[in-house]
């Protein structure tokens, strides 16, 4: 089956539940890509595996995507064994209240990666029983893989890309560089910088000043001797 014939076929078997096919990736790397509700999550997953003409018996992988304002898509991968085919399947959960059903019950090696996506991504899956913590220690707070989530890492520690390779600790001329993921202090911490503080690429409300610019001494001729000082 093409990928065209592959969502085609999932949508037939989910009708009336409004899902949208599309084609993801190109060539031989082409997946079939169908959106589904929320509420329909489960019984996609389940007719994807169980219907004879997709027979996706195998469970690839299971993750999310953080789209901000617009909420979390929850993206499954499966692949037919026999058929030799996949299928992406989507749902779009709400930022304030991502859940969505379990499919541990359809494809139990899907616990694992339940497990990361509440850990990384704050989603629940309903049904799982046992979301407990997989990478991040018990202790630790929020969700690393959220958009809005301060990289404090880079902030407790240089970080290597502010420099170029072969510049000194002690500095080499250059304004600093705010690191990837790290918000301008205005804008997070205890000690907010004053507004129009002049920082370049900070935001409205400040931050690092930039260094004014010196003034370098001449460069002697070619040839030329300096002059030296009795």
């Amino acid at each position: 089956m093409t990928p065209e014939e592959v969502g085609a076929r999932l949508v037939a078997l989910l009708a009336p539940v409004e899902a949208t096919p599309s084609v993801s990736g190109g060539q031989r790397f082409a997946r079939a890509t169908v959106d589904v509700p929320p509420a329909s999550w489960l019984t996609a997953i389940s007719a994807a595996r169980d219907d004879a003409e997709l027979a996706c018996d195998f469970f690839d992988w299971l993750s999310a995507v953080d789209e901000l304002a617009e909420g979390f898509d929850v993206v499954a991968h499966l692949w037919s064994t026999r058929l030799r085919h996949g299928l992406l399947l989507r749902t779009r959960l709400p930022r304030g209240a991502p859940t969505v059903a379990s499919v541990v019950d359809v494809y139990p090696g899907a616990a694992w990666h339940e497990r990361e996506t509440h850990e990384m991504f704050g989603i629940d899956f309903a049904g799982h029983g046992e979301l407990l913590p997989l990478l991040l220690p018990p202790e630790f707070e929020g969700h690393p893989l959220r958009k809005e989530f301060v990289l404090a890492s880079r902030v407790a520690k240089p970080w290597p890309g502010a420099k170029e390779p072969g510049e000194s600790e002690a500095g080499g001329g250059r304004r600093p560089i705010r690191p990837p993921g790290v918000p301008a202090p205005g804008e997070w911490g205890p000690t907010p910088t004053p507004a129009g503080a002049g920082g370049v690429g900070e935001g409205p409300r400040g931050g690092t000043p930039a260094r004014p610019a010196r003034e370098r001494p001449a460069r002697p001729a070619p040839g030329a001797r300096p002059s030296r000082t009795p």
